[in-house]
């Protein structure tokens, strides 16, 4: 019996339990979703002990199911680029994004994006997976960027960022915030014929929690972290309590000294696809917020 090595393509999970059907031990042990092993399945994709599925549903202890993730031509144009990685295993990278990029091609802006640099990393690397982008950020947002490098990794990293990963963003506000710590809880909708999200009635549920980390002579430095994922969410709770970003022309922050949101996404508590380990990251500030704050003092 030779069992494959593991890759970015190759799972392979060791049985403890004594007797346990092939798709509950999946779905107990690494949570995989049904959607997922129906097509895992379909492919002839799962072996048990380096052999074909074939009849057997069940597992015993000691067995080896394998998992064969097949490869996937690239969507996007790699273009090479300086990534900051900043955490990888064979399920995820994790990028501090910079300020200034777009995370995902658009129609008026199809390459030169993080996108096609991540394509070509993978490609550098001979992963032949599709870029699948976790979570994003705006383009003059930056930090925490995680994207998986298979389907599994996607699916498991997506199931956290829905049921509510720690999370954390530090923001340079306008202004002496009164309260060192407080909870914004208020709903935010689209604007009407207009770009921006407003807090309204009418709105979807958004919460945001804030701690003061610093107060400097008329601004503040600012953790955040958001309880609900809206659009522009901190952005819009901020300008609404008359505490703009930095920098942030769309709600009201615009600032000589920046010349994009002093937003970034700092902080990330998740557990690893695979081995269900957990990771604590922390992405350093950008040369422009820090000197910002300097500016600032």
């Amino acid at each position: 019996m030779s069992i494959p090595k593991e890759s970015e393509s190759i799972i392979n999970l060791l049985v403890e339990e004594e007797k346990i059907k092939l798709k509950d031990f999946l779905k107990e042990k690494v949570e995989i979703s049904s959607r997922l092993f129906k097509k895992l399945i379909k492919q002839n994709n799962i072996y048990i002990n380096d052999s074909l599925l074939g009849d057997i549903y069940y597992v015993t202890s000691g067995d080896v199911v394998t998992i064969v993730l097949e490869d996937e031509k690239a969507v996007y144009e790699p273009q090479k680029m300086d990534l900051d990685v900043i955490y990888e295993d064979l399920d995820i990278l994790v990028i501090n994004k910079k300020p200034r990029i777009l995370v995902h091609p658009t129609k008026n802006h199809p390459n030169n994006t993080l996108t096609n640099g991540i394509q070509y990393y993978f490609q550098s690397k001979s992963i032949n997976k599709k870029v699948r982008l976790v979570n994003r950020l705006d383009r003059d947002t930056s930090g925490i960027l995680v994207v998986a490098k298979n389907s599994y990794g996607h699916q498991q990293m997506a199931k956290q960022f829905t049921e509510g990963i720690e999370k954390k963003y530090i923001a340079v506000v306008k202004g002496i915030l009164r309260k060192d710590h407080g909870i914004i809880d208020l709903p935010i909708g689209k604007e009407k014929d207009g770009v921006k999200n407003i807090v309204i009635d009418t709105g979807k549920e958004s919460i945001t929690e804030y701690k003061v980390i610093e107060k400097l002579k008329n601004s503040t430095i600012v953790e955040l972290k958001i309880i609900t994922g809206r659009t522009h969410q901190i952005r819009v709770h901020l300008s609404h309590i008359n505490h703009p970003i930095i920098g942030d022309i769309l709600y009201g922050g615009d600032s000589e000294l920046i010349d994009r949101q002093a937003l970034h996404s700092y902080y990330l508590k998740f557990k690893t696809p695979r081995k269900h380990e957990e990771i604590k990251l922390v992405a350093e500030l950008p040369k422009d917020m820090k000197e910002l704050i300097n500016n600032l003092k």
